[in-house]
């Protein structure tokens, strides 16, 4: 069977056998795939750095007729995340892009928007201090990409409008619910259980579907930019994909 030549992204790799690799990859036009790197944990692998995690690369594989998994040939290194490794904060957020990209994409369904996505968040990352604009970006694209973004303007019970500055309408969110709910309806699940999705945040992500990650640098981010946001974000992935994400409270709590 003729090899296959496609521009990836290494997502997440595991050990098998001695000296062999299981890499999770996301193609640009066959979507995420999962194939064997023979001999890749030798010295001198014929696959260098180029499956490290996030390593956007040139993948030549092949795959045969009923086997899951793909043969990997070789990949061709274009961009390395190396530099971001040695920042702990910048590093975190790639195990949090690594893994929560693994746990929310299907195998074999080509998503280029996702593969986009990943590239300008990458690219972003690499400016200094702009670790929580690329992850919060990154968050609300992927739970949209993915079709699990719920109406960020009304109440999930009710109806009722929350976007509205004037009327102090206020947002809440809690575990295992779809939406967001507004003052009245908390009532009936207990103020212990939901959290607040402030005005802010609100208005963070109504930009950050209106434009792009690189023109979202005027505003000044930090770890408390947009966190509720981002927890929203976080619980409608692990509600969805019926796990949690380990990365997501390593990467909270990196700071500080």
């Amino acid at each position: 069977m003729a090899t296959r030549v496609s521009e990836a992204i290494v997502l997440r790799t595991y050990p098998l056998k001695e000296a062999d690799l299981v890499v999770s990859f996301l193609t640009r036009d066959q979507g995420k795939l999962r194939g064997v790197a023979k001999r890749a944990r030798k010295p001198k692998s014929v696959f260098g750095s180029g499956l490290e995690r996030l390593s956007h690369v040139r993948m030549a594989y092949f795959q045969r007729e009923s086997q899951e998994l793909v043969n990997l040939d070789s990949c061709e290194l274009i961009h390395s995340q190396f530099r971001l490794a040695t920042d702990y904060e910048a590093s975190v957020a790639l195990d949090f892009l690594a893994e929560a990209s693994d746990v929310l994409l299907p195998s074999g369904e080509a998503n280029e928007r996702f593969f986009r996505l990943l590239v300008a968040v990458l690219e972003s990352l690499r400016e200094e201090g702009a670790v929580w604009r690329a992850v919060t970006y990154f968050s609300l694209w992927a739970v949209r990409l993915s079709g699990w973004l719920p109406e960020l303007h009304a109440c999930l019970s009710c109806g009722s409008v929350l976007d509205d500055p004037e009327t102090s309408a206020r947002a809440f969110f809690s575990r295992g619910q779809a939406g967001l709910i507004c003052g009245d309806c908390r009532r009936g699940l207990g103020a212990g259980n939901t959290w607040e999705l402030s005005w802010e945040s609100r208005e963070i992500a109504a930009r950050i579907l209106r434009q792009p990650v690189a023109q979202l640098g005027e505003t000044k981010w930090s770890q408390a930019t947009a966190a509720d946001l981002r927890r929203f974000l976080v619980q409608q992935m692990e509600s969805h994909a019926e796990r949690r994400l380990i990365t997501a409270p390593v990467l909270e709590s990196s700071t500080g």
